[in-house]
């Protein structure tokens, strides 16, 4: 367990949210919440996706108002009007969704609007510079300060928005999921800067899906559900499956389950000068490998989304044709992205709408018009069957908890019928309630004979759910095991070159 140190001698709080309360149409996502931050603190925030954890931040951040409560800050009411307000009283927040400016390097996003002046009210562009590599160096990142943030993957922009929030050198810094997006390497970086900011007298409220970071950093942890506190204690006074049950008011036995039905013959075989896999029916197959391995790059290849040399594709002893993911569709292949909010679903339409949007053709009624009610049908027992937590299937999706967006993006795949469904991270930052229902989907389809090739960073995941597993490094596959002959050691041995190819 982490050098946790508990907070004692306590007297006003540095943050109190007190009796916070915020309602949406239809739903109150805090239910008059209190919650304290002391100096020199990591408090973590943990509990399903729509127990309001986010809603909070947003309400600290200044980005919403609170129907009902006050924000005290060393004892002192506050109004946070705006994201202005909120970083004048040295409160940084760092969400899940970037707000970078692509076009501008990392130096001028990092410190955006807070360029130092030099002569003549210009920017003094050295000295941004000099503060920039500054910073950069806290990840021990060597990349120039004009780089632009364009040029970035994902991961180098989720730090590119840390450094932004941590150059501000607030009392008070908020980390929503921040690690969703790094590298185990970018990872432990960051656990390092969070412990000199505590060391410094900085306080940090951590939000993760993530139990293990929580017990690596936090001092306190506080479990929201349903928009209302149910527990505030010493991360050390707690257990992780004594937290899971707090969370989700209820036990998770066999989080990933087993397999209910035997694998049948070979349904799908892709073959290129360095990739040569299979999936039999009703097969899990895992992918694991770095960042950078080659993983996603795979599943988009096989879905028709990028550019190929010599493949072949086979379906059933049948060989396809595959150049675009219209011709992938058409023969029963499903990509479930790992973007869900990009590249995955329609976030401004309904549920009902984004379910049925991969199988239109299926609902055309008399004279070519729509058949609405059978649309409507559709989108409700995919609501039913995958528990996605919505008032009504008009609701937008955009308005769903990350992990009801999954189990939406999951349905729209599903309603295709696929014989192969490949699954990119299927439970990246979603809830581990919601987690053990889509493994419990995962399964259900695989028992009905949809051949399942599973992509994922998440090295539990891939031991706990693949019948076998591909270990992939620099865009080849590196080695194969069974399921019941991998281990976390021996897969990150191959990932990362240490472990011969097999």
């Amino acid at each position: 367990m982490a050098d946790n140190k508990k907070i004692e001698g306590k007297t006003s709080p540095l943050l109190f949210a007190r009796e916070i309360v915020k309602t949406f149409p239809g739903v109150r996502a805090l239910d008059n919440v209190s919650f304290e931050l002391e100096k020199g603190e990591v408090h973590a925030l943990v509990g399903e996706n729509g127990a309001g954890k986010s809603t909070l931040m947003h309400v600290l951040g200044g980005v919403y108002q609170p129907d009902s409560g006050a924000i005290l800050l060393s004892g002192e009411a506050v109004t946070l009007a705006d994201t202005h307000q909120a970083a004048l009283h040295g409160i940084s927040v760092v969400y899940q969704e970037f707000s970078l400016s692509e076009n501008l390097s990392i130096a001028e996003n990092i410190f955006a609007n807070r360029q130092p002046i030099g002569a003549f009210g210009l920017i003094d562009w050295c000295a941004l510079h000099n503060d920039t590599k500054e910073m950069l160096d806290l990840f021990d990142w060597d990349i120039s300060p004009e780089t632009l943030v364009a040029e970035l993957s994902t991961a180098k922009r989720q730090v590119v928005e840390i450094l932004k929030a941590m150059a501000q050198n607030p009392r008070v810094l908020v980390l929503d999921e921040p690690t969703s997006s790094l590298t185990a390497s970018e990872t432990e970086m960051l656990y390092r800067n969070v412990r000199r900011m505590r060391e410094n007298g900085q306080s940090v409220i951590y939000i993760s899906h993530h139990l293990a970071e929580v017990f690596d950093l936090a001092d306190r942890v506080t479990v929201l559900r349903d928009g209302k506190i149910v527990e505030t204690c010493q991360v050390s006074d707690v257990t992780e499956n004594e937290l899971v049950v707090k969370m989700v008011g209820r036990e998770l036995a066999d989080m990933y389950g087993s397999r209910k039905s035997a694998i049948g013959e070979e349904r799908f075989r892709f073959e290129t000068a360095d990739v040569n896999l299979s999936v039999r029916a009703g097969e899990i197959v895992g992918v694991a490998g770095l960042a950078g391995a080659g993983r996603t790059e795979l599943g988009r290849a096989i879905f028709g989304l990028e550019p190929l040399g010599e493949a072949r594709f086979h379906l059933n002893d049948g060989e396809l044709t595959i150049t675009s993911p219209e011709d992938a569709i058409a023969n029963g292949i499903a990509y479930l992205t790992e973007n869900r909010k990009d590249d995955g679903l329609f976030l401004d339409m309904s549920v009902r709408d984004n379910c049925a949007a991969p199988s239109l053709s299926r609902f055309g009624g008399r004279a070519g018009l729509m058949d609405e009610n059978a649309v409507t049908e559709f989108a409700e027992d995919f609501r039913k069957r995958f528990n996605i937590v919505t008032p009504d299937v008009n609701q937008s999706v955009g308005l769903l908890s990350g992990g009801n967006q999954q189990k939406v993006l999951l349905s729209m795949w599903v309603g295709i019928k696929p014989k192969l469904l490949i699954a990119d991270e299927p439970t990246r930052g979603v809830d581990v309630g919601a987690k053990s229902d889509i493994y419990r989907m995962l399964r259900g389809l695989a028992a009905e004979g949809v051949s399942i090739l599973l992509i994922s960073s998440d090295l539990p995941e891939i031991l706990g759910m693949s019948d076998r597993i591909l270990v992939m490094r620099e865009g080849r596959i590196a080695a194969e095991f069974t399921g019941e002959e991998a281990t976390e050691e021996k897969v990150i041995a191959v990932a990362s070159g240490v472990l011969s190819e097999e």
